[in-house]
């Protein structure tokens, strides 16, 4: 292996230097070769005949054949030398970046890549008794530091290694790989004919050995799978190497090499587990750059976002080039093969069933799923689309085909397999915001019925379940597994908020496009109309939706006349609000979600709003009341038990930051403030069951109106002290005033949640 000082002191002039010599080398043979067919060829078969002057011509021309054979192996030479020395420059470029980098975070490298800090730095503080935080810190930046040199520099050994092999092979030096599979056709003495001058194709064909071992039957041991593991590292990102690998398999071979793969890491060789899964990550992120889409423009060089006009009619020419046949022959054999069983061994054995489901078969969208889920690249969004329109259409031919016995949810560490594809492929599509919004949008013209579909009429029961007679084990009614519709929460989520579920909080403001908000309303009208049939799955998710929609849901929350249109987004159905916050209730933690998010928006109407003060510290009672009487008629008003833990986690609540609209530091302490007080009332009486009326849960609310009154009559304390209606009187907190609205609130909106 390379070491760093191999790196950091390497000439790579060389390497052009040595290219231009095989061209020259080619260039003579090229010149050898007319010579030869001008003096030689013709010359000796010039006024001949007969059996021997045919011989002696097919020699001859043999002889000349090896003049060109020559050209071309000494051209793919040098072109090989050239891709090497583009790529060294390149990787060699950012192990010198990382170095820099170092330097700037005032540490030195040393000869061996190891960053290295000077803790005679840190003498000064050596009686501070946060002097051993100091030295641990420090030490932590070492050691990441010199991680990242390392990765470096394994990248540019990588590289080494490529180039090395298709050096050999353009050679035609066979490796070992071919010699097992061929080991009548040895070494010979004659130019290679067949050299092409790409490293890629090489590593691809080294690759697809490897595969054939394992599609075969056997395993790997030792430098044989870690080469594998290279080449799948080193080249996953390269389209010529991963379009010349999955051509070479196809896609039901891509469908059983994944398999077996999976096969090896978690059941036949798991002491080499991770080095197989890496492989399949490799292989996964293979399959994106394959099928990647280009990112179409507009005239003006702006980006076209997935499913607009200007990006189906760009996509649609694309299809008719060259460089789109790859995703539509790849695509249809994925199609072709979607539906097929395919061997694994965690859905055929690794039932816990007595009699049923041993020996059955994975699909083929449940293995390609899996693989997918595997991979570290993105996707592009044309392909997840595909995948996922291919896997509905393969159950909509064939109902309940991917139901399978055995629960799939990673209790037993079988979470892994995709045996609802469907939900697994909309998982994959919630990381990219853009391309679950263009997938789910209904559209103005309501012509989009995928997301009509995924609430309401798919069947969700994948898992096939059994029950007893006497001493027979028959078949029961399908039934949900434990993570159903995981997939398809965040691909919502992220469709109607733009955000990735499960990525860093935005940077600033959170604007929705017009499809964010049809999403949103969309889902809202199908979910609030199932009524308790609403998945419970669900939940968090539109907890997470209404609060980053929270301006709009407020409004909808906090005005009984139904008359206040928000600033921007949808005007919402506060029927449809109120019986989704109904149905949110029913889970502590979607409820904390969705009461946390209100709160900001309390703190956003508050300190941000144009509206009279009066109106502000109304729709914050109101809205208090509308959030009360939604929470009493789920755990109360039809009779359902007070089953919330006894005590609030405020970090558990935190999960929902992210998909909290920014506001200013002033509203955001306020909200925070808010938010403790209100998490306060919780702790201190969530042991007590609620009242049958649910108006006197008003006083189990005492600290947070009190907070909400603070933070009122810090923002509009001017204004109040030249009215002399006590209610605005800082004496009592204006307590007394938004108590009475969130009273009056909840008695308005008590119908509307269905208590009488």
């Amino acid at each position: 292996m390379l070491s760093y000082q191999d790196v950091v002191t390497i000439k790579l002039g060389t390497l052009t230097t040595a290219a231009t010599d095989w061209d020259d080398m080619a260039g003579g043979f090229e010149d050898l070769e007319t010579l030869y067919a001008a003096k030689v060829e013709s010359a000796a078969t010039e006024d001949t005949a007969g059996l021997t002057a045919a011989a002696r011509a097919a020699q001859l021309a043999a002889t000349r054949q090896q003049f060109k054979d020559a050209q071309t192996e000494a051209r793919a030479i040098a072109s090989i030398l050239r891709e090497a020395h583009q790529e060294f420059s390149k990787l060699i470029g950012h192990v010198n970046d990382v170095v820099d980098q170092v330097k700037a975070d005032h540490m030195s490298v040393n000869s061996q890549g190891e960053a290295v800090y000077d803790f005679s730095k840190l003498t000064p503080m050596r009686h501070d008794e946060k002097y051993p935080t100091y030295v641990s810190r420090a030490k932590d930046a070492e050691a990441a530091w010199t991680k990242k040199i390392k990765d470096a520099v394994q990248a540019v050994d990588d590289a080494d290694q490529g180039v090395k092999h298709a050096l050999y092979e353009a050679a035609g030096i066979k490796s070992w790989i071919q010699r097992a599979l061929d080991p009548f056709n040895g070494q010979n003495h004659t130019f290679n004919g067949s050299a092409v001058g790409d490293i890629e194709v090489y590593e691809a064909r080294e690759a697809k050995g490897y595969a054939n071992v394992i599609l075969a039957g056997d395993k790997l041991d030792g430098d044989d799978l870690k080469e594998w593991q290279r080449l799948m590292r080193d080249n996953s990102h390269d389209k010529v190497f991963s379009q010349t690998l999955l051509n070479s398999l196809g896609a039901d071979k891509t469908l059983k090499l994944t398999n077996k793969i999976d096969d090896m890491a978690y059941f036949d060789d798991t002491k080499d587990k991770n080095a197989y899964l890496q492989i399949n990550g490799g292989l996964a992120d293979s399959l994106a750059t394959a099928t990647r889409v280009p990112d179409f423009k507009d005239a003006n060089g702006k980006h076209l976002p997935f499913g607009s006009k200007g990006y189906n009619d760009a996509f649609n020419n694309w299809l008719r080039t060259d460089d789109a046949q790859f995703y539509v022959k790849f695509g249809n054999d994925l199609r072709e093969h979607g539906a097929d069983g395919y061997d694994l061994k965690a859905a055929g054995d690794k039932v816990n069933t007595v009699a049923k489901g041993h020996g059955q078969q994975a699909r083929g969208y449940q293995s390609l799923v899996t693989l997918m889920q595997q991979g570290h690249s993105g996707y592009s969004p044309q392909f997840l689309s595909d995948v996922t329109d291919g896997a509905i259409a393969a159950e909509k031919d064939h109902p309940h085909i991917w139901n399978l016995y055995g629960n799939f949810d990673g209790k037993n560490g079988d979470g892994w397999f995709a045996n609802d594809p469907v939900d697994g492929a909309l998982g994959i599509m919630a990381r990219d915001p853009e391309a679950s919004t263009a997938y789910l949008d209904p559209h103005a013209d309501g012509t989009n019925d995928r997301l009509h579909y995924l609430l309401k009429d798919r069947d969700w029961n994948v898992v096939n379940t059994t029950t007893w007679q006497g001493e027979r084990e028959i078949n029961g009614p399908g039934a949900l597994d434990t993570d159903d519709r995981k997939g398809l929460g965040d691909a919502l989520t992220a469709a109607a908020t733009g955000i990735d579920p499960h990525g860093p909080r935005p940077v600033g403001p959170t604007p929705h496009t017009d499809a964010n908000n049809r999403v949103f309303v969309h889902a809202l009208d199908d979910l609030s109309k199932q009524g308790d049939n609403m998945p419970a799955s669900l939940r968090d998710d539109m907890a997470k939706i209404m609060t980053n929609h929270g301006h709009e849901t407020y409004v909808a929350m906090s005005d009984p006349s139904g008359r206040r249109h928000p600033d921007a987004g949808p005007t919402l159905d506060q029927k449809q609000v109120m019986e989704m916050t109904k149905q949110i209730s029913r889970s502590q933690n979607s409820y904390g979600l969705l009461h946390e998010g209100m709160n900001y928006a309390i703190m956003d109407d508050i300190h941000n709003s144009s509206r009279r003060p009066e109106d502000t510290l109304s729709s914050a009672g109101y809205a208090v009341g509308f959030m009360e009487d939604a929470r009493y008629a789920a755990l109360k008003g039809d009779q359902h038990d007070y089953t919330w833990d006894k005590t609030w986690s405020y970090h558990v609540l935190g999960t929902g930051l992210n998909f909290i609209p920014g506001l200013g530091d002033v509203a955001q302490r306020g909200a925070d403030a808010l938010t403790t007080a209100w998490i306060m009332d919780e702790q201190k009486h969530q042991a007590e069951k609620l009242t049958s009326d649910s108006q006197q849960t008003y006083e189990l609310r005492r600290n947070q109106l009190n907070s909400i009154a603070d933070q009122w009559y810090s923002v509009n304390s001017d204004w109040a002290s030249n009215h002399s209606h006590p209610g605005y009187s800082p004496n009592d907190g204006v307590y007394k005033q938004i108590e009475g609205w969130a009273n009056d609130g909840g008695a308005q909106f008590r119908g509307m949640a269905g208590i009488h």
